[in-house]
């Protein structure tokens, strides 16, 4: 069943973000423009801040909203989250493996403890399937409502990646049409389904993304220096390691939801070792770059070049960059991270190799090099070099 929005639901409606990420705050503004009554728990600070259209328009993601601190109204967490409709659970996630799920759970609690009678909970951090089937448990403990009567609960995964779902998972294939209009975006409607077919809907656009992605790094392994300029195209030039990382959480988290072998594991465990194996491609690379140009390890400096957004609900990324830096220095110990437009580490009595990470910070690099004694090597599939 579809639901056809009516916009004069929204006006007023109270809705709480748990959680200041780049994905909810996104959402959380074009709700507050469309006339909701918004409010965004920053998990670091004690307070909700009421997010108002005219900020919303002023300040399009967290990072603007965090560098100028404009005066914002604010009232009590428990305050906010009593008063939610409804409320969504956007929040950052930095641990990985069994840390995460304890991690999550433990904001879970936080953000639905004080909710009131016939509001709805919508998750909009990805789970692999029956992950939901915990959160609806946890929070029947903790507000002693029940799911599907005296409290609602939706899924709506969002991403930085894709656009956002055309779906809503809901409990019991529940209908709201005041949350379809809130999350309308233009004259697209949303379809409410089961959350087990939410939960589908997610992993195969997961593991259509990955396997098509490490289609293209396991076969790009095996090209030759004769034959790589024929491979280059832009679909190859432009994706990055930034590209290859976002949504590897969602990945695992598929991963974890099976035990024993099946051909769907397969599918996702090959995929991570894709990505694994690009890794390791990738710091060869760099050792062979040293051994071609007569590099000595000692009078090498190892630049990570890659802007990583940091209130991503995701932290793939930030751990990524950890494991590369940890695995780089095995070899050279001179390694840094660097992040913006202006790089200006050119005048060095060690040789620079920049390894990009991202378009952005490719293009700032090419803006930058001039006449810079420099390699620039690029995270894509074929690892170009530039000299």
């Amino acid at each position: 069943m579809v639901l056809i929005p009516s916009s004069d639901e929204v006006s007023a409606t109270k809705v709480v973000f748990y959680g200041l990420s780049t994905e909810g705050y996104s959402l959380a503004c074009q709700m507050a423009i469309k006339g909701a009554d918004v409010h965004i728990i920053d998990e670091s600070t004690p307070s909700a801040i009421s997010l108002k259209a005219e900020i919303a328009k002023t300040y399009p993601n967290v990072s603007s909203l965090k560098e100028d601190e404009p005066l914002l109204s604010m009232e009590p967490i428990e305050v906010a989250i009593s008063k939610a409709e409804y409320l969504f659970f956007t929040p950052r996630i930095r641990k990985t493996g069994q840390d995460t799920k304890t991690e999550i759970h433990s904001k879970f609690k936080d953000a639905t403890s004080t909710l009131k009678k016939g509001s709805s909970v919508i998750n909009s951090l990805p789970t692999g399937f029956g992950g939901n089937n915990e959160n609806i448990s946890l929070l029947e403990h903790v507000t002693g409502f029940e799911a599907g009567k005296s409290i609602s609960y939706f899924y709506y995964p969002l991403d930085l990646i894709t656009q956002p779902p055309n779906v809503i998972g809901s409990y019991n294939s529940k209908q709201d049409s005041k949350l379809a209009d809130l999350l309308a975006s233009g004259k697209k409607e949303k379809k409410f389904v089961a959350i087990p077919s939410a939960e589908h809907f997610h992993a195969i656009n997961t593991l259509s993304r990955f396997s098509a992605l490490c289609s293209v790094l396991e076969v790009c392994k095996f090209a030759q220096d004769s034959t790589k300029s024929d491979l280059i195209s832009d679909e190859y030039q432009n994706l990055f390691l930034d590209d290859m990382v976002s949504g590897l959480y969602d990945l695992k988290s598929l991963g974890s939801s099976f035990e024993g072998a099946n051909t769907l594991m397969y599918l996702i465990n090959g995929s991570i070792k894709g990505i694994d194996g690009y890794i390791k491609r990738l710091i060869d690379e760099i050792r062979t770059t040293l051994k071609k140009n007569d590099l000595k390890a000692s009078r090498t400096k190892i630049v990570l070049s890659w802007t990583i957004d940091q209130h991503e609900m995701r932290g793939d990324k930030i751990e990524m960059l950890q494991n590369l830096i940890s695995r780089l220095r095995d070899y050279i110990g001179d390694v840094e991270t660097h992040e913006g437009p202006n790089l200006d580490i050119f005048h060095n009595d060690k040789t620079t190799i920049i390894v990009a990470c991202s378009k952005l910070d490719f293009e700032n690099l090419k803006k930058n090099k001039k006449d810079a004694e420099i390699i620039i090597i690029k995270t894509n599939p074929l690892c170009e070099i530039i000299q």
